[in-house]
């Protein structure tokens, strides 16, 4: 957790929606893909995957120059919307592939771990979406392996506003690019934090996407808020009640599927020993009864 999530604004509408100042998002910049992405970055992704470059709202002071990363001395940060890769890359990574180890941060430790701690007090991100996908592992009916049947959920605000999930970014410098201008020298990433999921929400998986509400996202996103004080407040945010979630068609397990219909909830003929995150009623198998919360993961899940 989190693997998948829905960013099917297009960065129009984040601008306004996050009260961007700068939109970056048509700049040239690379990428860890071999072949072209699928949406284009920058269009709506109903499927967003790790090693994708998606929309990520961050604060940083104005370039010194439009060409590099040196920022201008003593000019404030600037609320800018950008593409970054998803997953994770230290600034001291020999191999960009360590990316992939790390889509995830957990809350609880991100202040301590070097490969975070130095981005959560400095390098803090939000990352935009409609919402969320999760497997949930069936406590009655298992696949054609004989192991427990996934059911992918998809989860939203109830009150229909944008998931801003807490994120840390790093840049990583490409020391076989011999010149800084290039927009090659240079990799950014995000990682997006997570956190025990909240009462319901844990029937589908026992983490979740730490989601920020609106009035701290200045204080996460400014940069000269170092306080590790006020970073462990807002790491340790929860507001239990403000999301909803529902069973989703399988076809969002493959990256090749995409487009608003992976939101459209599954029918129940579908479903097979499903519990539901509310009430804990397992439907569409023989059991229906109220099983405790499933945890589908250990200390190290995503």
């Amino acid at each position: 957790m989190c693997g998948r999530y829905a960013a099917s604004a297009n960065p129009g509408e984040l601008v306004e929606e996050l009260d961007i100042e700068q939109d970056r998002t048509s700049e040239p910049a690379r990428t860890v893909l071999a072949r072209p992405q699928e949406p284009p970055p920058g269009t709506p992704d109903y499927n967003m995957a790790p090693s994708k470059r998606a929309p990520v709202v961050l604060s940083r002071a104005p370039r010194a120059s439009e060409t590099t990363e040196t920022y201008a001395e003593g000019a404030p940060p600037v609320r800018q919307l950008r593409l970054l890769t998803w997953g994770l890359v230290p600034s001291w990574a020999k191999d960009v592939k360590v990316g992939m180890r790390m889509i995830n941060a957990r809350a609880d430790s991100v202040l301590e771990k070097g490969a975070f701690s130095r981005a959560a007090l400095s390098r803090r991100c939000l990352v935009p979406a409609a919402g969320w996908y999760e497997w949930q592992a069936s406590p009655t009916a298992t696949d054609t392996k004989g192991k427990p049947r996934k059911q992918p959920f998809f989860t939203h605000r109830a009150d229909g506003d944008v998931v801003a999930m807490a994120g840390l970014y790093e840049f990583w410098r490409d020391r076989s690019v011999a010149e800084p201008d290039d927009p090659d020298a240079w990799l950014t990433t995000f990682t997006i934090i997570t956190t025990d999921a909240e009462p319901g929400l844990d029937r589908i998986h026992d983490r979740q996407p730490l989601v920020l509400e609106r009035e701290d996202w200045a204080t996460w996103l400014d940069p000269g808020a170092q306080d590790r004080s006020e970073v462990a407040r807002l790491l340790a945010f929860s507001k239990p009640g403000r999301f909803e979630a529902y069973p989703v068609s399988t076809a969002v397990g493959s990256i090749r599927n995409n487009g608003p219909q992976l939101l459209v909830p599954a029918p129940a003929s579908e479903l097979d020993g499903v519990v539901d995150p509310m009430t804990g009623e397992v439907i569409g198998g023989p059991d229906h009864h109220v099983p405790e919360p499933q945890t589908t993961g250990g200390p190290n899940s995503r």
